[in-house]
């Protein structure tokens, strides 16, 4: 016998019907000499029934959870009084003729069958979850997220396959190029002492399609990065990776538009209004302290240097720039304590503070706030204002992450989805332990053509084709139109430090390949497992990857990494020195 229809499927219009399911025992019940069996597949549980004549009643009565077994039976309509509403199979019931174990389970580390009952399911230490994660994989929690991925991926592959792309794969095994992280490296046994190294990005080889003359390319990519852990970020992780020959930033960005809406309509039945917001890179810091703030909430940055500029308070007198923050309530000392170690954290000398009760300012630096604060700056009765000043970067971002957490804690943030762009970064940013200038994206982002005449004299102020997905203060995406002529990547390398030795070394397939005949090309890549953690409501990528790593970078279930035979070894060239 085979099964003839998953256990979630069943519904009113199969009663009556002979069925064959097959799957694991979600919860066994013994009620008055009945035995109720809730049986659980993919697509959801039904609730089986063995009465006492039945020839299945006795192995009905010893089955325990998360056994597998198979159920023939007939469908049955249930009683108006014993519907159970929160299931899409709880109007049927299936009435057991026969039941076969097909695999015994022992007692799993945690429970498992509350959230496909439509309750919620237990908290599980993180730890204990990844360790057992094939059965923490069963919760109905991560099925969905598991399928909510899948539809994703489906869309997105309908989307630009009716675009015009093309998929191609590139190599996972590669030579190392700088791209803002570590490495991992693959030792070659036929070579001693060379390394492949594991891609960080498609980057490279994206761009050779393009000179190669395919003009649209996509790929659901596996990359990989030797990074500090993060709740958004693994050190295997996955992207969406396209490129596009013969366009501009705004043909890129609209196109990331329809998709991103495509794939909310598809896959959530949500419906987005196009465009989405495009801002500068100069317009978030100020407004929100952030590259990639999130806009499902106001409480916006605002500038108050000329208010206090040659003023008594020496502290914001003299400061590059002075932020304020008006919080719509009157802040206990303890919070603002609190908020101003997040400030300190981010690189704040300190966080200034007054309120506004019975129209005056108190506590804090009252005394020092001018008269021309409240020309400026609308502020009003039970408000408390914070203020950061010092230098202009680290001003808006310690007072941004103080914006961000007050969002969280006075319940600001709206639900829903707000995507936009964040367009004109600089090309470049100065690396201080370095003490040169250094690439904001990667070294093939092409700078507006406009500040071309800065590049070497006023490279600060260069401006890059360079734009970010943002989605409710994550960065989903980012992308850039790529240098195309060799004379100008030649320029990028000599700004950034990398002599004609060096470049012709690591680049040199790159400035032999643009020698050919390169078209003007751009593409983007999305973090995908971010992507979808966003649209499943999780604040944390792990809940998903169907194997992630744990926050040390180690994959619980399996023990990796773990150690290698020295044989293994020394057929790469290597061994282990030392106590390691």
């Amino acid at each position: 016998m085979r099964r003839t229809l998953y256990c979630g499927n069943l519904r009113e219009q199969h009663a009556g019907e002979k069925v064959v399911l097959e799957g694991w025992v979600n919860r066994r019940r013994d009620l008055g000499g009945l035995i109720f069996i809730d049986l659980r597949d993919r697509e959801g549980i039904v609730q089986v029934i063995a009465n006492p004549d039945s020839t299945c009643f006795t192995e009905a009565d010893r089955v325990r959870p998360e056994w597998v077994v198979r159920v023939v039976g007939v469908v049955r309509s249930r009683p108006a009084d014993q519907v159970n509403p929160k299931l899409s199979t709880g109007a049927v019931e299936v009435v057991a003729e026969s039941l076969e174990v097909l695999a015994e389970a022992k007692t799993p580390p945690f429970p498992i069958d509350a959230g496909w009952r439509g309750e919620q399911d237990q908290s599980v230490n993180e730890e204990v979850r990844l360790k057992n994660r094939v059965v923490d994989l069963r919760r109905k929690r991560l099925h969905d997220n598991l399928r909510l991925r899948h539809k994703v991926i489906a869309a997105i592959y309908r989307f630009l396959d009716a675009e015009g792309f093309i998929g191609v794969e590139t190599p996972y095994l590669t030579r190392s190029t700088p791209e803002g992280a570590r490495d991992f490296l693959v030792p070659s046994r036929l070579e001693p002492g060379h390394f492949y190294a594991l891609p960080q990005s498609p980057q490279l080889f994206k761009q050779m399609l393009m000179v190669a003359g395919y003009d649209r390319y996509f790929q659901i990519a596996r990359c990989f990065r030797d990074e500090d852990l993060r709740a958004d970020r693994q050190p295997d992780f996955t992207q969406l990776d396209m490129e596009l020959s013969f366009v501009t930033q705004e043909d890129i960005i609209a196109l990331n538009e329809r998709l991103a809406a495509y794939i909310l309509q598809e896959a959530l039945g949500v419906e987005l209004s196009l465009p989405f917001p495009r801002l500068t890179y100069a317009e978030v810091m100020n407004r929100y302290g952030s590259d990639k703030p999130d806009l499902r909430f106001g409480l916006e940055l605002q500038d108050a240097t000329e208010v206090f500029k040659g003023g008594e308070f020496r502290a914001f007198a003299s400061a590059e720039t002075v932020k304020v923050l008006v919080v719509p309530a009157l802040l206990p000392r303890k919070e603002i304590e609190e908020l101003e170690a997040l400030a300190k954290s981010k690189g704040a000398a300190g966080l200034a503070w007054a309120r506004l009760e019975n129209s005056a300012f108190t506590g804090g630096i009252a005394r020092f706030i001018p008269p021309g604060l409240r020309e400026k700056i609308a502020i009003s009765e039970g408000q408390t204002v914070l203020f950061v000043a010092g230098p202009w970067r680290k001003a808006v971002e310690s007072l941004g992450a103080v914006r961000l957490e007050l969002g969280k804690r006075l319940k600001l943030i709206e639900p829903g989805y707000k995507f936009l762009w964040v367009v004109d970064f600089p090309l470049l940013e100065w690396d201080e332990e370095a003490n040169r200038w250094t690439y904001m994206h990667h070294p093939f982002t092409s700078p507006n053509l406009e500040d071309l005449p800065l590049l070497e004299n006023n490279p600060g102020q260069v401006r890059a084709y360079a734009y970010d997905f943002v989605l409710n203060g994550s960065e989903i995406g980012g992308g850039s139109i790529r240098i195309h002529r060799r004379d100008l990547q030649e320029r990028m390398f000599t700004l950034l430090g990398i002599g004609p030795q060096e470049a012709q070394e690591k680049f040199g397939f790159l400035l032999e390949a643009l020698s050919y005949g390169a078209p003007p090309h751009g593409g983007i890549a999305w973090g995908l497992d971010r992507f979808v953690a966003h649209l499943a409501g999780e604040d944390s990528i792990r809940e998903v990857i169907a194997f992630p790593k744990n926050k040390e970078g180690k994959e619980t279930l399996t023990g990796a990494p773990a150690p290698v035979d020295e044989t293994q070894l020394a057929a790469v060239g290597l061994a282990i020195r030392g106590n390691a």
